[in-house]
């Protein structure tokens, strides 16, 4: 197997396409316009009940600003929300590297942008096993699939790309970048990527213990066989 190897890349990257899919919306409120305010340019990809909260935000700005993923990819969510941003063009978007030239012509044969930014938290599973008498399946539809793959990706590429899930980080984040004209550092983007990480393996962390401590026939009683 050959592993790419990247020896250029820039300190600093502008934000200019910024894909949020979140389970906590606090802090949105503030992030969105702050972003705006530094990039009247930006644009942002979302979906679901994330969207709606961002164009609730923008008002009239949402115009040209905020894109559906499903419009962007050209696939429609599946029933239940189950494949939202599992598609090609999300990921290109955020592994492509900025001086790869097969990577940039893979953007232009796709009509893919790159993605400079991801803000996602995930589905709440720790909250839902906390709860008594929880059922697996219950604990199973609270998994997490593309947050975590989002995550992981925009972490694995901070050398271009800034991972963000703690809602807490989003004034730092703002702060950083209005010292720098709307762009990211390399230190920034690596602290989030490093928190990013820990974020995604105690997430994983949680489901392996929850899982663990399940017997199989508990998890049969969920359900009805098919005969």
């Amino acid at each position: 197997m050959s592993i790419n190897v990247v020896e250029k890349i820039d300190d600093q990257v502008n934000v200019n396409h910024v894909l949020i899919s979140v389970s906590d919306k606090a802090g949105l409120e503030t992030f969105i316009p702050g972003l705006l305010k530094i990039n009247p340019k930006i644009r942002f990809f979302s979906t679901g009940g994330t969207f709606g909260k961002i164009k609730d935000l923008l008002g009239k700005d949402a115009e040209g600003r905020l894109v559906q993923v499903s419009d962007y990819t050209g696939q429609p969510e599946t029933q239940g929300g189950l494949v939202k941003t599992l598609d090609f063009k999300i990921y290109l978007g955020l592994l492509t590297e900025t001086y790869n030239e097969a990577h940039q012509g893979d953007l232009k044969r796709t009509g893919a942008v790159p993605i400079d930014m991801v803000v996602v938290n995930l589905y709440p599973f720790q909250q839902t096993v906390a709860v008594p008498d929880v059922t697996a399946e219950a604990a199973r539809g609270n998994i997490d699939i593309g947050g975590p793959c989002m995550i992981r990706a925009s972490a694995k590429n901070f050398i271009r790309t800034s991972s963000v899930v703690d809602p807490a980080d989003y004034e730092m984040i703002l702060s950083e970048m209005e010292k720098t004209g709307g762009k990211t550092t390399i230190d920034l983007r690596f602290r989030l990527a490093q928190k990013a990480f820990d974020h995604t393996a105690a997430y994983d962390r949680a489901i392996a213990d929850f899982l663990s401590l399940q017997r199989i026939e508990s998890v049969k009683s969920n359900y009805t066989f098919a005969k």
